[in-house]
């Protein structure tokens, strides 16, 4: 009876393991905006392009925006208001570091002080999902995704190893 509790006890703890690994391989990344440099007029105006192009943005993602003068966040709704620097419209986020969580689709942010968007202050973010959670078509209903199915049906499993042996 010794070596089956130990046999049991050893399977529980593998199970716990392999999710521990399956929630850290399906937890959101939180981006920096623009790295080291941070969110600041860039050193040319493709810099948040080319960093960004780099990157691959996922729904339930966290975009940080940190800078130290005076800067700001204005996420404007249309690629002609990014384009354009139209600083008419969008959620303002005036403090260091805003924090935006990344939904499905493009979203465009601009610094709106001064000429800061002009000299390349402006990012844009598609997102392609989330990396563990499939797109469902219109009209059907969502399925509980990998990240939720296998965790339950792993503690599930172990309940019922502790249920039938070792209680």
């Amino acid at each position: 009876m010794g070596r089956q509790r130990l046999f049991i006890m050893y399977c529980l703890v593998l199970i716990v393991v392999a999710l521990n690994i399956i929630e850290a391989a399906t937890a959101a990344t939180i981006f920096e905006v623009g790295g080291s440099l941070g969110w600041t007029v860039p050193p040319n105006t493709s810099y948040y392009a080319t960093w960004a192009s780099s990157k691959t943005f996922a729904v339930g993602d966290t975009l940080e925006f940190k800078w130290n003068s005076t800067h700001n966040v204005l996420e404007v709704t249309t690629k002609a208001e990014y384009d354009g620097c139209t600083k008419s419209n969008g959620v303002l986020k005036e403090t260091s570091p805003t924090v935006i969580n990344v939904t499905a689709g493009t979203h465009y942010f601009i610094c709106s002080i001064g000429t800061h968007c002009v000299n390349g202050q402006k990012l844009a973010v598609t997102s392609v999902g989330s990396a563990n959670t499939p797109t469902t078509p219109p009209g059907s209903s969502a399925l509980p995704t990998s990240s939720v199915v296998l965790p339950a049906i792993l503690s599930t499993t172990a309940i019922s190893f502790l249920v039938i042996f070792v209680i």
